[in-house]
């Protein structure tokens, strides 16, 4: 790896990583997965009853997009159920033994699931305020997690690279593609494992990766001490899930979406 990564060089790596996470915001926003998870007979992730009726019974009482409640809510609120939603989906699926398989051996748990999360929420975020488009969602998490401000030509890609960028996307996401076209459905451990390849895709350029908000210095201190090490590692990934939220809205408050019939990115 160069000593300089590029801003094309990010761009790169952010386009397919953002064209994948359609899918799984998708499966967030529409079906709640933990119910899926919770409910699923066949390889149940969570095999106690008590644990997944608790997780049910919370989860159902949150408001989902598309109900009546949802249409009532405001923008702070709906950040704050994705900020929620995120968190406690990329929390589980960092804490769910043989997601990764032995490939988490290799590399960091947390800080891959982290990162993934992150971008996860950003393009929710995106999608709340009408940015649909890839450039615009691949210049939010460059500011927010990276701190780089991608001029919006350079975040659309070059025509050339975009053979590269297909075969990238489809990659990352042929599991739960093939899934879908199997079964018909999707599940939450195959979700996890789209997550988990996506957060793989980042670690390309493991620099910008250390920019990326997460815990404060207590969190990172609480997290070295044995028996609440991973209390405190939760807890720190809840506050840069926060932190970043904060930079999202600033930086689309900024960034409004174009009115409805304006071209826009690919």
């Amino acid at each position: 790896m160069a000593e300089h990564i590029t801003d094309a060089y990010v761009v790169s790596v952010l386009r397919p990583y953002v064209r994948a996470t359609g899918p799984l915001v998708d499966a967030l926003r529409e079906k709640d997965p933990f119910s899926v998870l919770a409910r699923e007979a066949e390889d149940p992730v969570i095999d106690d009853p008590r644990l997944r009726d608790r997780l049910l019974h919370g989860l159902n009482a949150v408001k989902l997009p598309g109900t009546a409640a949802w249409a009532d809510m405001d923008t702070g609120a709906r950040t704050k159920w994705w900020t929620g939603r995120v968190g406690r989906f990329t929390s589980l699926v960092a804490a769910v033994p043989g997601i990764a398989g032995a490939v988490s051996d290799l590399l960091p748990v947390q800080d891959t699931i982290g990162a993934a999360g992150q971008g996860l929420l950003l393009c929710a975020l995106a999608g709340e305020r009408g940015h649909t488009d890839v450039a615009t969602r691949v210049r939010l998490i460059a500011w927010a997690l990276f701190e780089r401000d991608i001029p919006p030509e350079l975040a659309e890609g070059r025509k050339a690279d975009r053979g590269a960028e297909d075969a990238e996307t489809e990659r990352l996401t042929e599991e739960l593609d093939g899934e879908r076209s199997a079964r018909g459905r999707t599940s939450l451990k195959t979700v996890a494992r789209t997550l988990w390849r996506l957060g793989r895709s980042l670690q390309e350029i493991p620099e910008e990766l250390e920019k990326r908000p997460s815990g404060r210095f207590y969190h990172k201190a609480l997290g070295l001490l044995p028996g609440i090490g991973m209390a405190a590692d939760y807890l720190g990934e809840r506050s840069g899930l926060k932190r970043v939220a904060k930079r999202a809205d600033t930086w689309l408050a900024a960034h409004p979406a174009p009115a409805a019939g304006a071209p826009g990115g690919d």
